[in-house]
């Protein structure tokens, strides 16, 4: 089966006069209730992304369309999740170590190697070697005509 994507646009015609959803509403929502779909729903106030997949609850669901229609804002919790998991899987600098970020993010302050010992109270041998490691672990072969430093450090900046 296809996925599909229904809007609920819920305006205060919807909405009897205590806030509660109206029972046209809570007939839509049922009729939806077996369907595979993605559910956005908005109103002047609020706005909702829910997986249908997660809406097992009839009541339950009815109750966030309620919060989303009195203001509130709702996205799925899978949804969440599988975003922020997207954003680790495709971030360049998770192979680094902690030290290693905190080296790049003084490279990106515009700080020597002297300046970053200083820093982080080691010595400037130390601080190149874990530069090495960096341009290394993000890929970055010497090149003529490449400065690998900046290159590493625009890395650093695009993935924040």
């Amino acid at each position: 089966m296809a996925e599909r994507l229904i809007a609920l646009d819920l305006d205060g015609t919807m909405l009897q006069r205590d806030g509660r959803m109206s029972d046209a509403v809570r007939q839509a929502v049922r009729d939806v209730a077996g369907a595979g779909v993605h559910i956005v729903v908005a109103t002047g106030r609020g706005i909702g992304y829910l997986l249908k997949s997660r809406v097992i609850d009839v009541d339950e669901f009815i109750d966030t369309l309620e919060r989303i229609a009195n203001g509130g804002s709702v996205v799925d919790p899978e949804l969440v999740m599988e975003l922020v998991t997207a954003r680790r899987r495709d971030d360049p600098l998770a192979v680094l170590s902690v030290r290693e970020r905190e080296v790049l993010a003084l490279m990106a302050e515009g700080r020597s190697n002297a300046g970053i010992a200083g820093r982080l109270w080691v010595t400037e041998g130390t601080v190149e070697k874990h530069v090495r490691s960096i341009l290394a672990k993000l890929d970055l072969p010497e090149a003529g005509g490449d400065h690998r430093r900046v290159l590493a450090v625009i890395t650093y900046l695009e993935a924040r």
